[in-house]
């Protein structure tokens, strides 16, 4: 078999991974109310990688074959598709609050920047012990755990950064030093992975040649076990720390541009800015400010006068 025929003969056309695709598509459908934007283009390109990791000649090769190729599927999983699709929504100005009368899990893990950082570099380390490494390589079930946790991980891991709720990022300069210290911890696993002895993930060093691509491997793209673990490890050395450097520079830019004008134009926004421009005033007692506070907005009439004879105490 030549390189031409592998890459244009395995692809895995599964009706599973077309379905989550159309879902997908979907569910960003119905979430938007069919009101596409330019920020809908993330969607689709996370679509595409969604679909390239899961049914590609990618997924044939993780499968047992390289372990190059199992930590490129790993890395597209949590550090490009989860982030494309943050990115496709427009940051709102109140994101999610909490309850009084009941307790959110998923708030409560969101809203905890440490945590979600762990849960992002956690994934990273989890599933490169060499017995769990090997078992997603070989097992459907755990290859199915494996992909879900790493979505669902990283778009833990991302939440802060780019979460469409925008009251849960985190300040820029905190947001930098967030993804500096995950980039740390990415380049040590990629070094541990690129320098370790041969058997990081012992599956693909004599892994089953069920499709007969061994020699095109082997012979022909000359990646002997030792040299797919060196690429596997400097896989994970080298990009994650560009995608986090992307992050920085565009946290720096959120920083010194001020706010964010998609943030202004928000509908949410304006509805709860008209709100709280006719809070009454007792609210604000303490600061001896009478009658409606604010100002009007779209002919609402403000209660406040100069004439102190016709104030009104509020009621």
């Amino acid at each position: 078999m030549t390189t031409q025929q592998f890459l244009t003969s395995a692809w895995i056309w599964q009706s599973a991974v077309i379905a989550l695709c159309v879902v997908a598509l979907a569910g960003y459908a119905r979430l938007t109310r069919f009101q596409f934007s330019a920020r809908s283009l993330f969607l689709l390109a996370a679509v595409l990688v969604l679909f390239l990791a899961l049914a590609s000649p990618i997924a044939v090769l993780a499968n047992g074959y390289l372990f190059s190729a199992h930590m490129l599927q790993h890395l597209l999983l949590q550090l490009i598709v989860p982030p494309l699709v943050l990115l496709s929504f427009r940051p709102s100005g109140f994101g999610l609050r909490p309850s009084h009368t009941s307790f959110n899990p998923l708030t409560a893990i969101l809203r905890r920047p440490l945590l979600t950082w762990f849960l992002g570099l956690g994934a990273m380390w989890l599933w490169h012990v060499p017995s769990l490494c090997s078992a997603s390589a070989t097992n459907t079930w755990v290859h199915l755990l494996q992909g879900v946790s790493l979505l669902v991980m990283g778009t833990a891991f991302w939440w802060p950064i780019i979460g469409p709720a925008r009251s849960m990022w985190l300040p820029p300069l905190t947001g930098v030093l967030y993804l500096f210290s995950a980039c740390v911890g990415c380049t040590i696993l990629g070094i541990i992975l690129t320098f370790a002895p041969l058997g990081v993930c012992p599956v693909f060093h004599h892994p089953v040649d069920r499709l007969g691509i061994l020699p095109l491997l082997r012979d022909d793209w000359g990646l002997s076990p030792a040299r797919d673990q060196q690429l596997g490890g400097l896989l994970m050395w080298v990009p994650p720390c560009f995608v986090y450097m992307c992050g920085i520079f565009g946290l720096l830019a959120r920083w010194y541009s001020g706010p964010d004008p998609e943030l202004a134009a928000s509908p949410a926004l304006e509805a709860e800015t008209e709100h709280c421009a006719l809070a009454p005033a007792h609210s604000l007692e303490a600061f001896g400010s009478p009658g409606w506070v604010g100002t009007p907005r779209r002919g609402v009439h403000s209660r406040t006068t100069t004439d102190p004879s016709a104030r009104r105490p509020y009621q």
